[in-house]
């Protein structure tokens, strides 16, 4: 297990707000300072030994990303996975006892996908929740599809033929779906002739 010792650092509450909405009166001029215990980074590599410190092409945003602090060691993650699992199993219990299968909570790539699907069509306004009104979020729906099809770009090879058959017929349901949204929102309302 990682040695453990004590860093400080700066937390600075620039919240405007209270828990109850109200406009805060008391914002601190002075820092707080906290005490938080940290894994010793010691054996992980240092910024300066990244790639990207040493590399004066690299674009603005990997040099700032080198000066980001160190994720966790693989000794915490491996330790956070093992707690996850372990909280995992005890969910899958209390579910089992309650009469359903702990199978229907796994994810599958077919149900990642049926979601990202799912919440496309409800950006694009053509599903909603029960007793809502419908509502469009032509953003949310195009950074949406471009996810879709991220994820058809970067897993070419990889899925079974019913994979690849979902996430082509999605991306193609939901493309279809935006233009026509968008197409309908350039048009305005029509306006219906009068009956003579």
């Amino acid at each position: 297990m990682a040695q453990k010792r004590n860093e400080t650092f700066t937390v600075t509450d620039r919240r405007l707000f209270t828990a109850d909405g109200e406009l805060r009166k008391d914002v601190a001029d002075e820092p707080e300072t906290v005490v938080v215990p940290r894994a010793d980074t010691s054996q992980q590599s240092s910024p300066s030994q990244s790639p990207a410190a040493h590399d004066s092409s690299a674009p603005d945003s990997v040099a700032a990303d080198s000066a980001a602090p160190q994720g966790p060691s693989a000794a915490e993650q491996k330790e956070q996975a093992d707690a996850y699992k372990q909280s995992s199993a005890d969910m899958d219990r209390e579910v089992e006892r309650a009469g359903r299968s702990a199978k229907d909570l796994e994810i599958t790539f077919e149900r990642f996908l049926a979601s990202l699907y799912m919440t496309g069509m409800l950006q694009l306004g053509l599903m909603r929740e029960q007793d809502a009104p419908p509502q469009v979020d032509l953003i949310g729906a195009r950074q949406t599809i471009d996810s879709l099809s991220l994820l058809s770009e970067k897993t070419k090879g990889n899925l079974t033929p019913v994979e690849q058959n979902f996430l082509q017929n999605a991306l193609y349901e939901m493309r279809m779906a935006y233009v026509e949204v968008t197409n309908a929102i350039a048009k305005g309302p029509q306006q219906v002739p009068a009956a003579k």
